[in-house]
């Protein structure tokens, strides 16, 4: 990592949690991983005591003309979706970018970096609620509402609020490598890596009865991972025809019932790669896979990588005290 300064961009009305997010990740002083970690600062536009939610009062560290020499530059968040952003916010990012600098934006703040027309031609994401306002008012962007985060290099963009965790420690993974990145998760006590997009986070109003009935089946595939689950017998356990359930599970989740087994079943064996002695054709069996081939077909797909080579950087080594 040439330039180890963060510098966050701090603003009236501040999202409390997201700033959290990045201050936690970036400015918690970590003497057991000096030197070459990050220093953390914040910048306004203006001097003097802000706005931020729940009661809070920030005071910036310096103006924005300190942001043209951090090495990573973190908008959490906007103070709302529609409210303007100051010409000079966006003027000192774009020439913080200029000098080689790494935007990232959580949650609303991808709004901020939109507004910059750097994300012009690129792939971005925001919150699920916001991804549809962001592609109408700026076309030119490919906005990705399914994922988690997206990273373009220079330019990084997070979902939801708690997103901003999971883009903060893929950053800490991408400078640091995989084992500090888990040596961070482990402080924050959340995963390393969370597979998956916002979809099952979306809000589907559902009728009580239909919700329930689908949270016992669901249940129950959790429970049967290692058995074929066809579509008849959860239909039947629901107490729908199989087109119903197809398309209300489709409603409910995301995505039809085999590739929430697929997703469920690469979760499962994420599970005992990362804390089990099992061999891959083991894994394969436990996870309803049938072989270490199919296994490495769909966990490829999913996460990019072989069951191998996860294996090797995220197991959990043997520790005499895990506290």
């Amino acid at each position: 990592m040439r330039n180890p300064r963060v510098a966050a961009l701090v603003y009236d009305g501040l999202c409390g949690f997201e700033f959290a997010c990045a201050a936690e990740v970036f400015g918690l002083p970590r003497p057991e991983l000096q030197p070459g970690w990050y220093r953390f600062e914040t910048c306004a536009a203006r001097r003097g005591s802000l706005r931020g939610q729940y009661g809070m009062r920030v005071m910036a560290d310096a103006g924005l003309e300190r942001l043209a020499g951090a090495g990573t530059v973190i908008i959490p968040g906007w103070t709302g979706i529609d409210v303007p952003v100051p010409a000079r916010v966006l003027d000192a990012l774009r020439e913080a970018h200029a000098r080689g600098a790494r935007l990232l934006s959580i949650c609303s703040g991808a709004f901020v970096l939109a507004a910059t027309g750097l994300l012009d031609g690129r792939r971005a994401t925001t919150h699920w609620r916001y991804a549809d306002a962001l592609q109408r008012r700026y076309p030119r962007i490919a906005v990705d509402p399914a994922v988690l985060y997206v990273d373009e290099g220079q330019l990084l963009t997070s979902a939801g609020s708690a997103a901003g965790l999971d883009l903060c420690l893929h950053l800490v993974r991408r400078d640091h490598g995989p084992d500090i990145a888990n040596q961070v998760a482990r402080r924050l006590v959340i995963p390393p890596h969370r597979d998956g997009g916002q979809a099952q986070f979306v809000e589907r109003p559902m009728p009580r009865r239909e919700t329930n009935a689908l949270s016992k089946v669901i249940d129950t595939m959790h429970r049967r991972l290692a058995r074929p689950q066809p579509i008849a017998e959860l239909a039947a356990m629901a107490a729908m025809s199989e087109r119903s359930f197809m398309r209300h599970f489709k409603e409910a989740t995301g995505m039809s019932p085999a590739s929430w087994l697929i997703s469920a079943r690469v979760d499962r064996a994420r599970e005992l790669l990362e804390g089990s002695s099992l061999s891959i054709d083991a894994i394969a069996g436990e996870c309803g896979f049938g072989s270490a081939i199919t296994l490495r077909h769909h966990f490829r797909r999913k996460l990019g990588t072989s069951p191998s080579a996860y294996k090797a950087r995220f197991a959990q080594a043997p520790r005499a005290n895990r506290g």
